[in-house]
């Protein structure tokens, strides 16, 4: 099988890899889901991975600023696409978090926080694309994210105080 450089920019730095046979130490498998790559190879354990099937949400990152389940999406397929992970939220320079971060904080949206990486991706997917969404527009946008420890509630809230300071 032949080998090709796939190219990632994630969390705004770039990085090569070469892809091809699983067979070859050190080579990112054409089979590798970016999951694992984000996970594995960059150390960027932010999104967690929990059914492996796309169903719970937790692996939720930013390609080209769409939401994706990572655990669903081929690291080869995202030849020159820019990734955004949880840890690529905070400012770079002030290290402050994300406006939609500090809204889980401040509305308690989160308890054991393994799911929370995954649904501030989800809904930052969201208000890059519409940013000032209805309630119901987020509770479809999180409808592909399961969290078996808070109310829902705590979450729309948080998506809906940020959409409110989104200034277009």
């Amino acid at each position: 099988m032949e080998t090709k450089f796939i190219a990632l920019t994630v969390n705004g730095k770039k990085y090569e890899f070469l892809s091809g046979s699983d067979s070859i130490v050190g080579i990112v498998p054409w089979n590798e889901t970016l999951s694992d790559t984000l996970r594995q190879r960059l150390d960027l354990t932010g999104s967690k991975e929990a059914c492996g099937e796309g169903a719970c949400g937790c692996c939720t990152v930013l390609v080209d600023n769409r939401a994706v389940s990572s655990c669903m999406t081929l690291t080869s397929d995202c030849n020159g696409k820019e990734i955004i992970t949880i840890e690529g939220l905070e400012d770079p320079v002030t290290g402050e978090l994300d406006p939609l971060q500090q809204a889980f904080i401040d509305y308690y949206a989160f308890q054991c926080g393994f799911c929370t990486p995954g649904i501030i991706m989800a809904a930052k997917g969201l208000l890059i694309k519409n940013p000032h969404p209805t309630e119901e527009e987020v509770k479809d946008a999180l409808s592909g994210n399961q969290c078996r420890c808070i109310s829902q509630y705590h979450v729309i809230d948080a998506v809906m105080h940020v959409s409110k300071q989104i200034s277009i």
